[in-house]
């Protein structure tokens, strides 16, 4: 949608204040299970990697025993490989050596372990960092020997910004640029897409199913509703007989004082 718009901006007589919405980097988190890509993830990041620049992730990288997520590391990237999902790949040549040095240690650590918090906790030698306290110790977010958080933002934000917006415009939105063009006429809107038939029947069941769970959700309710009125009305009759039942004994109290003589004296031993 925004390749279209932008697209769209492109082919106005006036082109001056166009509004770059694109986006340019896509975060996909991977769970943190030690196994591999599950396959619903291999369908999603080769959807997402074919339209934008795809960053793979792994969250919460402080459950995981370094030796577990380096085989973890090496399992997701043997799937992205055999699977040919595109992921972003970061330029590492470069005229300064120091650079090209770090360019590869952000390469190699990619799939990116992640430890995310924004709270602050003391380590041992007294040190205010941002990380997560646990009885072993404290797991820092900004250390390279926790997780790679510091690589993931170098990347973001200082080192390869302006080459994930030139591989945004040159790649991605070239490639959807001139598949619409030669398939529509220039200025012609983006036709819509029919209905997929599979999508439309899953869709229905889906909707029948739904219906179906909600219907048993009202019978359950209706009948949990007939078994608080009929114990409120149980409650209600035992209440009644009660209240009968200390009217009468108030009257037969009643009347047994009426019935005294007058002249009556009670002591006390």
């Amino acid at each position: 949608n925004q390749y279209e718009q932008y697209l769209r901006q492109e082919q106005q007589p006036v082109r001056k204040g166009i509004v770059d919405m694109r986006v340019h980097a896509c975060l996909y988190f991977i769970r943190p299970n030690g196994h591999t890509l599950k396959p619903l993830d291999v369908r999603a990041m080769k959807a997402i990697g074919a339209r934008v620049n795809l960053i793979p992730v792994i969250a919460k990288a402080d459950t995981l025993s370094p030796a577990a997520l380096r085989q973890f590391k090496k399992r997701v990237m043997d799937v992205i490989d055999a699977q040919n999902i595109r992921v972003y790949q970061p330029p590492v040549d470069s005229e300064d050596e120091h650079s090209t040095q770090r360019n590869k240690e952000i390469v190699a650590a990619m799939p990116f372990a992640i430890i995310g918090s924004d709270q602050e906790v003391k380590t041992e030698d007294g040190r205010r960092v941002k990380g997560r306290q646990y009885p072993w110790g404290v797991a820092e977010v900004e250390n390279d020997q926790h997780c790679d958080f510091k690589k993931l933002r170098s990347l973001l934000i200082r080192t390869h910004m302006l080459d994930l917006i030139s591989t945004t415009e040159e790649i991605h939105y070239d490639k959807y640029r001139t598949t619409q063009m030669k398939t529509r006429k220039f200025g012609e809107p983006k036709p819509r897409k029919a209905d997929n038939k599979k999508f439309r029947d899953e869709e229905e069941t889906l909707r029948k199913r739904f219906t179906e769970k909600v219907k048993l959700e009202e019978n359950r309710f209706r009948q949990w509703e007939q078994k608080l009125i009929a114990e409120r009305d149980r409650l209600n009759k035992d209440l009644e007989q009660e209240h009968n039942l200390v009217k009468q004994l108030e009257s037969e109290i009643e009347a047994i004082q009426n019935s005294g003589s007058p002249n009556t004296k009670f002591f006390r031993k």
